[in-house]
C-alpha cells in the first residue's frame, strides 16, 4: 500500500509539473503572439510611413522634373536671349553712336534679369535635389527598418512554432500522466476494496478462532471435570475394596455397590470417550482455523 501511495504521489507530482509546464508554454505562446501583433502593428505603421515617404518622393521627383523643365526652358530662353542679344549687338554696332548707349543699357538690364532668373532656378533645382536625396535616404532607412522587423517577425514566428511544439509535447505528456494517474487511482480503489474484504475475512476468522478457543476451553473444562469425577470414583472404589477386605459380611453390599460404581464408571468412560472425540474434533477445527489464519496473514502481507 505504501509503495502504491508513493507511486501515486509521484505521478500526481509529475502531472502537476506537466500542467505547470503547459501553462508556462501557453503563456510564452501568448507573449509571442502579443509581440508578433506589436511587430505587425509597427510594420503597418512603417508601411504607412514608407507610403507617405514614397508619396513625398514622387512629389519631389515631380517638382524636380518641373524645375528641370523650367530650367531647360530658361536655358533655351537664355540661348534665345543670347541670340537676340547678339542680333541686337550687331544692330547696335550698325546704329549711330548716340543710339548705341541706350540699346546697350536695355540689353545689359535684360541680361541681368535673365541671369538672376537662371540662378534662382538653379538654386530651386539644387534645393529640390537635396530634398530628393533626403527622401531617398529616409526611404532606404524605412526599408531597412522593415527588413529588420521582418527578420524579427520571422524569428518570433519560429519561436512561436517551437513554443507550440513544446506545448503539444507537454499536452501529450499531460494526457499520458492523467491517464496513468486515473489508472493508478483505479488500482488503488481495487486494492482498497480487496484490503477491506481481506480485513472483513480476517475479522470473521478471528471470531471463528475465538469461538473455537472457547469451545476448546469448554471441552478442556468438561474433561477436567470428568477426570476429577473419575478420580473420585476411583477413590471410592479403593475405599470400597478396603471395606471388602475388612468385612466379608458386607461383600454382597459391596458387590452391589461395586456394580453400581461399575455402571457409573462405564457411563463415565462413555462420557470420557465422547469428550475425547469432541476434543479431537475441536483440535481439528483449531488446526483448520489456524491454517486459514496463517493463509490470511500471508495474503495480507502480499497485499501490503
Amino acid at each position: 500500500m505504501d509503495a502504491i501511495k508513493k507511486k501515486m504521489q509521484a505521478m500526481k507530482l509529475e502531472k502537476d509539473n506537466a500542467m505547470d509546464r503547459a501553462d508556462t508554454l501557453e503563456q510564452n505562446a501568448r507573449d509571442a503572439n502579443a509581440r508578433a501583433d506589436r511587430l505587425e502593428e509597427e510594420v503597418r505603421n512603417l508601411q504607412k510611413k514608407i507610403q507617405q515617404i514614397e508619396n513625398e518622393f514622387d512629389t519631389c521627383q515631380e517638382n524636380l522634373m518641373q524645375a528641370n523643365t523650367k530650367l531647360e526652358e530658361k536655358e533655351k530662353a537664355l540661348q534665345n536671349s543670347r541670340k537676340r542679344s547678339q542680333g541686337l549687338l550687331k544692330q547696335i554696332m550698325a546704329t549711330p553712336q548716340i543710339q548705341q548707349g541706350g540699346l546697350l543699357d536695355v540689353l545689359k538690364k535684360k541680361m541681368r534679369q535673365t541671369k538672376e532668373e537662371m540662378e534662382k532656378y538653379k538654386e530651386d533645382c539644387e534645393e529640390l535635389q537635396k530634398k530628393l536625396h533626403m527622401e531617398v535616404m529616409r526611404r532606404e532607412e524605412a526599408e531597412a527598418e522593415v527588413a529588420a522587423l521582418n527578420r524579427r517577425i520571422q524569428l518570433l514566428e519560429e519561436d512561436l512554432e517551437r513554443s507550440e511544439e513544446r506545448l503539444g509535447t507537454a499536452t501529450t505528456k499531460l494526457a499520458q500522466a492523467s491517464q496513468a494517474a486515473d489508472e493508478s487511482e483505479r488500482m488503488r480503489k481495487v486494492l482498497e476494496n480487496r484490503a477491506i474484504s481481506d480485513e472483513e475475512r480476517m475479522d470473521s476468522l478471528e471470531s471463528q478462532l475465538k469461538e473455537a478457543r472457547f469451545l476448546a476451553e469448554e471441552a478442556d473444562r468438561k474433561y477436567d471435570e470428568v477426570a476429577r469425577k473419575l478420580a473420585m470414583v476411583e477413590a471410592d472404589l479403593e475405599r470400597a475394596e478396603e471395606r471388602a477386605e475388612t468385612g466379608e459380611s458386607k461383600i454382597v453390599e459391596l458387590e452391589e455397590e461395586l456394580r453400581v460404581v461399575g455402571n457409573n464408571l462405564k457411563s463415565l468412560e462413555v462420557s470420557e470417550e465422547k469428550a475425547r472425540q469432541r476434543e479431537d474434533e475441536f483440535k481439528e477445527q483449531i488446526k483448520i482455523l489456524t491454517a486459514r489464519l496463517k493463509q490470511f496473514y500471508v495474503l495480507k502481507e502480499i497485499a501490503d
